[in-house]
């Protein structure tokens, strides 16, 4: 029920949260970027989504692929070690269009899930190519998103404030 507003016309919930009244509650300090986020592609077709991710303005976004449970590359081809990458992070993604990389998944999972931090995945294309990717993600993610449209993962990373 909204509140009596002048002359007696009542207000919307919208009309009353702008006013000046309701104004003292409201926050404006914008809201924090995350501070490290690390987005890792699992397989070549999301590899080709991490570049093309890779090509907006995140605020502290770094991307990689994946080798082996062990072993990353920056997208410039260099080697990092998984434990490297995920130190001092706040928040994973990592991107599958298939299974093939259902094993690092489920590395990075539990390295996350260790040290407390967020992993999303975001498996993209049609279900059945990536089902066990999906279930290796599925214990460690606190957000899986199955899509068939990459910008979900574009509105994804942005809701995770990268």
């Amino acid at each position: 029920m909204g509140s009596m507003g002048q002359a007696g016309l009542r207000l919307s919930e919208s009309a009353r949260a702008a006013s000046a009244h309701e104004s003292r509650f409201r926050i404006d300090a914008p809201i924090a970027p995350a501070r490290t986020a690390r987005i890792v592609a699992l397989d070549d077709r999301a590899a080709g989504v991490a570049h093309r991710l890779a090509a907006r303005r995140w605020a502290g976004a770094r991307f990689y692929t994946a080798v082996s449970t062990e072993t990353l590359h920056r997208l410039d081809g260099t080697p990092v070690p998984l434990d490297g990458v995920i130190a001092r992070t706040d928040v994973v993604v990592v991107l599958a269009t298939e299974d093939r990389g259902h094993r690092v998944a489920a590395a990075i999972g539990a390295v996350c899930r260790r040290r407390g931090i967020t992993t999303a995945g975001v498996v993209l294309g049609e279900g059945y190519e990536a089902g066990e990717a999906v279930a290796a993600l599925r214990p460690y993610a606190r957000v899986l998103l199955l899509s068939a449209d990459e910008s979900d993962a574009v509105e994804l990373l942005t809701a995770l404030r990268v």
